[in-house]
């Protein structure tokens, strides 16, 4: 069943009106198939101006355009806005994609033929990204990132430092740590999104993956699911520099690089920027393990990109012969070793060795989605855990956030319990 958009996403939209749009897209042009993709990840520029050079030289049907801009979010909103859509959107699995899925943007994909090949894991993330149950399938997950503890190999190595599997066993590895003179972790707090990343790696184990969906259904509270949460994170931190927010994420990778710490609590994402600063450092990473039941570890990952093929596609099979090319195995290959990315497509590809620790959690897909991808960015969540890092007041920082959310989500929670008085629990 499919609604109409939510008046929160109306008013995120317009937020976006004064933003310049980019090129059209959709019609035939010299005879070919115009497609044309905007994907937000710029870092990726260069990559996928190899795909759109490949792709052209091998079709003389269609004729594709790969748009890689800053801001490509809101330039996005901005072209909704002004229904003057791109064929193809690439995005990350998070709360936009579940505002642009109940605006009825997205195109029902569940037919593709490539569907079949990705990971059930990546599959069910994007579900449950659904603000309430819809019919269908709006997103072909393509690469993931995953998120956990980095640790130098070498070091770990040379003192026999055993991996932890429970929150016992890292709080006695850090003081075995220290104990030897050297610093467990580094934190770039300077910068309010790293704060983001240990609470997401910990709150996979501590927290039910749908704690905001409970929320918006008026079953739970944060304050109820995220003390525990809490009370840990802040635990972590006399075992990082005396104050980690004087350093911000490079400070953070640089010093991790140069073997400043023994560990690095960030995602995979963060490798290629450390190895920029000791391109022969030995990183190998592992799980945050955050109770005390080994059994309850699970990969804290989420879609990192993934492809929506937009309602207002004028050449649906032309769109999806792009993504053919897109999802060849050479190509998400290809993607992989640039961006040091997890795939999610189910396949014999080769990982970078700083994923060995994590490589049976991606292999068996137990896997669960960063909590903040259900956070609207209007609420500010990483600022709000900074402000928990330095004050150290674990109750005020649930009730700030149980307020915020009751502000901010509004629209939704009204839209949540409407479906639910008409349809039942929307789980």
């Amino acid at each position: 069943m499919k609604r109409k958009g939510v008046k929160s996403l109306a008013l995120a939209v317009c937020l976006a009106a004064l933003v310049p749009a980019v090129q059209g897209c959709g019609d035939a042009s010299n005879g070919k198939i115009e497609v044309e993709i905007v994907q937000y990840k710029p870092e990726a520029a260069n990559y996928f101006k190899t795909v759109e050079e490949a792709f052209n030289a091998a079709h003389d049907d269609i004729h594709l355009t790969i748009n890689s801009p800053n801001d490509a979010t809101t330039i996005l909103k901005t072209r909704f806005i002004r229904e003057n859509y791109p064929d193809i959107i690439g995005i990350g699995g998070d709360i936009n994609y579940s505002y642009f899925v109940d605006a009825d943007i997205l195109a029902d994909v569940s037919g593709y033929e490539g569907m079949k090949d990705i990971n059930e894991g990546y599959l069910e993330i994007a579900e449950a990204l659904e603000l309430v149950p819809v019919d269908g399938t709006y997103i072909i997950p393509y690469v993931a990132n995953a998120a956990g503890v980095l640790y130098n190999r070498d070091m770990f190595e040379e003192h026999g430092w055993q991996i932890p599997e429970t929150w016992d066993e890292l709080l006695a590895l850090c003081d075995q740590i220290q104990a030897e003179g050297i610093l467990p972790f580094y934190f770039g707090f300077k910068d309010t999104w790293t704060c983001l990343a240990p609470w997401n790696a910990m709150a996979v184990e501590l927290a039910p993956a749908d704690t905001t969906k409970q929320v918006n259904r008026g079953t739970t509270s944060f304050t109820k699911e995220y003390g525990e949460l809490s009370e840990k994170y802040l635990a972590l931190l006399p075992y990082g520099p005396d104050d980690p927010f004087a350093y911000g994420y490079n400070d953070a990778c640089t010093a991790f690089a140069r073997g400043e710490s023994a560990m690095y609590t960030i995602g995979s994402y963060a490798t290629p920027q450390i190895l920029s600063v000791n391109p022969d450092m030995n990183i190998d990473s592992f799980v945050m393990p955050a109770s005390d039941d080994k059994n309850s570890r699970t990969l804290n990952s989420g879609i990192d990109l993934g492809f929506c093929v937009t309602a207002d596609c004028k050449n649906k099979e032309a769109a999806y012969e792009v993504l053919d090319f897109l999802y060849a195995d050479e190509n998400i290959q290809k993607y992989i070793d640039d961006q040091n990315a997890v795939p999610c497509k189910k396949g014999n590809f080769r990982l970078s060795s700083m994923l060995d620790g994590m490589t049976e959690f991606i292999q068996s897909g137990n896997m669960t989605d960063y909590q903040d991808h259900y956070y609207p960015s209007e609420m500010s969540v990483d600022a709000l855990l900074q402000t928990l890092l330095l004050e150290k007041d674990k109750n005020a920082f649930l009730q700030t956030f149980d307020t915020n959310w009751q502000r901010y989500n509004r629209d939704i929670i009204r839209m949540v319990q409407d479906y639910e008085a008409a349809h039942g629990n929307a789980n």
